[in-house]
């Protein structure tokens, strides 16, 4: 059986299956990026929930693995070499599930750097940009008087939603035909903006059909209908 017990992440968080892929997460826009791939690529996995009411993700065994406590973050008992890798950043881990398993992400050199440049766009724009529209609207922000921060970041979420929104007319996914890690990565937190964050109308989301209709499909999948309750 593999033997876990030298990553102190274990103590909290024992793994009843040691010999499966272990996720540390949250039903969060990143935390089901990676419940999504797993899910996709029928890997086998354990799941288990680190509680924001509790602070779990500061406590010292989830920061043995992620010092920057953030979820989610992964312990494969069968990383490269066959040996152990744990790995935080929710970009990070899709990276390396597509190369484990060859699915979702070009294999050729072109495709693949492609494919990497709007992956690194959700990271770096997207996630950042939709997520202080939930701060400024929706939790302690919404209290704040100067709303010029919340009319910044509105404003920046529309220019990437119309980035998207012209990338994908004429395209089923971001990469064209085919689904991949990128659309993974992006819907989950289009869906959180118009939903959880309740900014639909905020960002006018009905100027960008593209988006939507992209949205509507990522939606209907079982593998993304999975993915999205898990942790439980």
């Amino acid at each position: 059986m593999t033997d876990l017990s030298r990553y102190p992440i274990t103590r909290k968080w024992p793994a009843q299956h040691p010999e499966c892929l272990q996720l540390y997460s949250l039903p969060t826009p990143n935390g089901v990026k990676v419940s999504i791939m797993l899910e996709e690529t029928g890997l086998d996995y354990e799941a288990h929930r680190v509680s924001f009411d509790t602070q779990d993700q500061r406590s010292p065994e989830f920061l043995s693995l992620n010092p920057n406590n953030k979820i989610p973050a992964i312990l494969d008992p069968n990383g490269p070499g066959g040996e152990p890798i744990a790995l935080f950043e929710s970009g990070a881990i899709l990276i390396y599930l597509a190369d484990k398993t060859g699915e979702l992400l070009p294999q050729d050199p072109q495709g693949r750097y492609h494919g990497l440049q709007w992956l690194m766009f959700q990271v770096g724009g997207l996630g950042p940009m939709f997520g202080q529209i939930g701060y400024f609207n929706k939790f302690a922000g919404k209290d704040i008087e100067d709303k010029r921060p919340l009319e910044r970041y509105v404003e920046e979420a529309k220019r990437l939603l119309g980035v998207l929104d012209k990338r994908l007319a004429g395209r089923e996914w971001l990469l064209g035909d085919h689904y991949s890690v990128v659309d993974i990565a992006t819907f989950p937190w289009i869906r959180n903006l118009v939903g959880f964050y309740d900014a639909g109308e905020l960002v006018e989301f009905a100027n960008f059909p593209h988006v939507d209709r992209a949205l509507r499909a990522f939606l209907a999948r079982p593998a993304v209908q999975r993915g999205l309750t898990i942790p439980e």
